[in-house]
């Protein structure tokens, strides 16, 4: 139930100047640097905001906001429009006045709302909930509209990243799985980044070197070459009979009656997207412009099409060494926050992985 700050000492050790203990525990956190103002969410709905010192010695409360009648699970500040932003377990967003305190507007989703995204130029939201579908709300002063709603994921969708310069959209979600939307253009372009075992926790895409960084509860922390022209995964193709041989699939009672044979189980080769049996889908195959890190099922005429240079991996592991709850990037100095349900927070120096000077621009590719 504690807001803590740390300061780094001359000795290169982290001790916490203040020590603020809330009346309920706190699940969101959003710090406005420029203004060095702190919303706090909680367990009981409430997000609460103070004003952090010049010297970060001293936290003063400001106001506290009545946001939501359950858990808040996401924060941000708008100080262009004074708006705080929130999403919460009561399944809505909500937007408040940070002048007056007052709510300007809510609005509802059928799943508890897990993680938010912001463009504070255009107004738009992107809410993602627990579902695994992710809403694009236009927000006014008081009232909003959906745009539209993106539907890729199979769990619930566990963290976003916008990027408002390539207009890219990152999810990640409790199905392992990283998707990148463009919704700048190309027709709605999707594209597949499957490197994890456990769900994925956080992402942050650093656009000066065109990489996502991803963290998962197991403690992985993965790096991704977004600049390099990655292939989409393709739709999924329904059949009765398997797409090679022609066998029936178990369903498929009339085949099977009239070629007196057993059906068979249906798959998937994640390359081409055909369904086949598993008699013609034995062999299993990374696919890294794919997005596919780890072998995956590919029928067996993909997997000879696919070269030894096909499957050089496009991103980088790390171990965290602890399970991974929340990330956060300070991409100006390459340095990278994790902080763990074992209660330890990780500062690492993210240079020499991301291979660049982010303060200088230079990129050592």
């Amino acid at each position: 139930r504690t807001i803590r700050v740390w300061l780094k000492r001359d000795s290169g050790q982290y001790w916490p100047s203040i020590y603020h203990t809330m009346s309920s525990p706190c699940s969101a956190m959003a710090y406005h640097h420029d203004s060095r103002r702190i919303f706090v969410g909680q367990d009981n709905g409430a997000v609460m905001e103070f004003h952090i010192s010049e010297d970060f010695n001293k936290m003063n409360f400001v106001k506290t906001y009545p946001a939501h009648q359950n858990r808040v699970s996401a924060i941000t500040f708008c100080l262009t429009s004074e708006w705080v932003i929130s999403t919460g377990h009561d399944k809505c967003i909500s937007w408040m006045c940070t002048r007056s305190g007052s709510m300007l507007g809510r609005h509802y989703f059928t799943s508890w709302a897990s993680c938010l995204q912001y463009d504070y130029e255009t107004r738009h939201a992107f809410v993602g909930d627990y579902s695994g579908q992710i809403t694009l709300l236009k927000l006014e002063q008081n009232t909003c509209s959906v745009i539209t709603t993106l539907k890729g994921h199979e769990g619930s969708i566990t963290s976003l990243w916008w990027d408002p310069v390539q207009r890219l959209l990152f999810s990640g979600a409790s199905d392992h799985s990283i998707i990148m939307w463009d919704i700048g253009g190309r027709k709605g372009r999707t594209l597949l980044l499957q490197g994890h075992h456990d769900k994925v926790q956080a992402i942050c895409y650093i656009q000066l070197t065109r990489q996502l960084v991803s963290c998962s509860a197991d403690g992985g922390i993965a790096v991704w070459n977004m600049d390099i022209s990655r292939e989409e995964a393709p739709q999924w193709l329904e059949s009765d009979s398997c797409q090679k041989c022609e066998q029936p699939f178990f369903w498929n009672i009339k085949q099977m009656w009239d070629t007196k044979t057993l059906g068979l189980r249906q798959h998937h080769c994640r390359k081409c997207g055909q369904a086949v049996c598993g008699k013609c889908s034995t062999k299993r195959s990374s696919y890294p412009i794919m997005g596919f890190e780890f072998q995956v099922r590919v029928c067996d005429s993909c997997f000879d099409s696919i070269k030894d240079e096909d499957r050089t991996s496009l991103a980088t592991f790390h171990e965290g060494k602890h399970n991974i709850s929340h990330m956060s990037m300070d991409i100006s100095r390459g340095l990278m926050v994790t902080c763990g349900s074992d209660r330890i927070v990780k500062i690492w120096d993210m240079t020499p992985v991301v291979g660049c000077s982010l303060a200088t621009g230079f990129s050592s590719r």
